[in-house]
């Protein structure tokens, strides 16, 4: 069985996003996740995740303004007390919803500054970062992310962004394995996850090259999820596609029935 979450930030663009935990359950969904929200206070978003009834599998922390290219504010000079305040707010947030695993995007690399003093301030902010989530038991996880979409984002594949990872010394880090991403920029999806699912916190999918819904595009799915599952992860995995339609459109390809978790005995694409 894979336990499926839906990203409600993503997806369910057709509602409010406090309403869309409750439009998730009615989709036949059990688990989400979603993108730091401005918004709503904790709070509401608590109470809305609390009222649906639902588990919820990760978030990400505060990265900044991402419809204006922002992509996380660890390497952010500017805004280190931004990262600093939401710390602790969606640390308070995981708790009251019962999360364990919060994503920490790393932000774009700086024209004119060495790459290397770049990453140095990454990886203590990531330290930082870390030590705090630790002390509530919550994991923090970093993704690399496609660069043709992303150009100044600075980890674009699997093994750069674990040895950057190993890096940090943070028992509570892990690596947030987005296949869409990764199929853009490395593919040999089946191969890396064998080799890294020990550093796997969370994984992520869509299909290439257009991000749509799984069985849209080239990536052979059916095989990857066998593969996650015959790895013996037994975490989430995250539907992050973009719906050209209603949600509830780009959804016909998984039954009502796997939503809660995609048997794939009886699930084929």
């Amino acid at each position: 069985m894979i336990n499926v979450d839906l990203n409600v930030s993503i997806l369910l663009k057709e509602y409010p996003f406090i309403d869309r935990f409750s439009e998730a359950v009615k989709l036949g969904f059990k688990a989400v996740e979603f993108y730091w929200d401005k918004t709503h206070n904790t709070d509401e978003i608590a109470d809305a995740v609390a009222a649906a009834g639902l588990k919820v599998a990760a978030f990400n922390l505060d990265a900044g303004d991402l419809a204006a290219g922002d992509r996380g504010l660890l390497n952010d000079t500017a805004r280190h007390d931004q990262m600093m305040e939401n710390l602790p707010v969606a640390i308070g947030l995981a708790k009251k919803t019962g999360c364990t695993k919060l994503t920490a995007l790393a932000g774009n690399l700086r024209g004119g500054e060495d790459r290397e003093k770049q990453l140095d301030r990454i990886r203590e902010n990531l330290q930082i970062v870390c030590e705090e989530a630790k002390k509530a038991d919550i994991t923090i996880m970093v993704e690399a992310i496609n660069g043709f979409d992303n150009p100044n984002y600075p980890f674009t594949n699997t093994r750069e962004t674990i040895e950057f990872l190993d890096s940090v010394e943070a028992e509570n880090l892990s690596y947030l394995y987005d296949i869409y991403h990764m199929q853009r920029m490395e593919g040999n999806i089946i191969a890396t996850i064998k080799e890294n699912i020990h550093r796997v916190g969370h994984f992520q999918i869509a299909d290439s090259p257009l991000r749509n819904h799984p069985g849209r595009g080239e990536i052979n799915y059916a095989n990857v999820l066998r593969t996650i599952e015959e790895c013996g992860y037994t975490g989430s995995v995250g539907l992050e596609f973009i719906s050209d339609g209603s949600t509830e459109e780009s959804l016909r390809w998984l039954p009502v029935e796997h939503r809660g978790g995609i048997d794939l005995k009886t699930f084929s694409f």
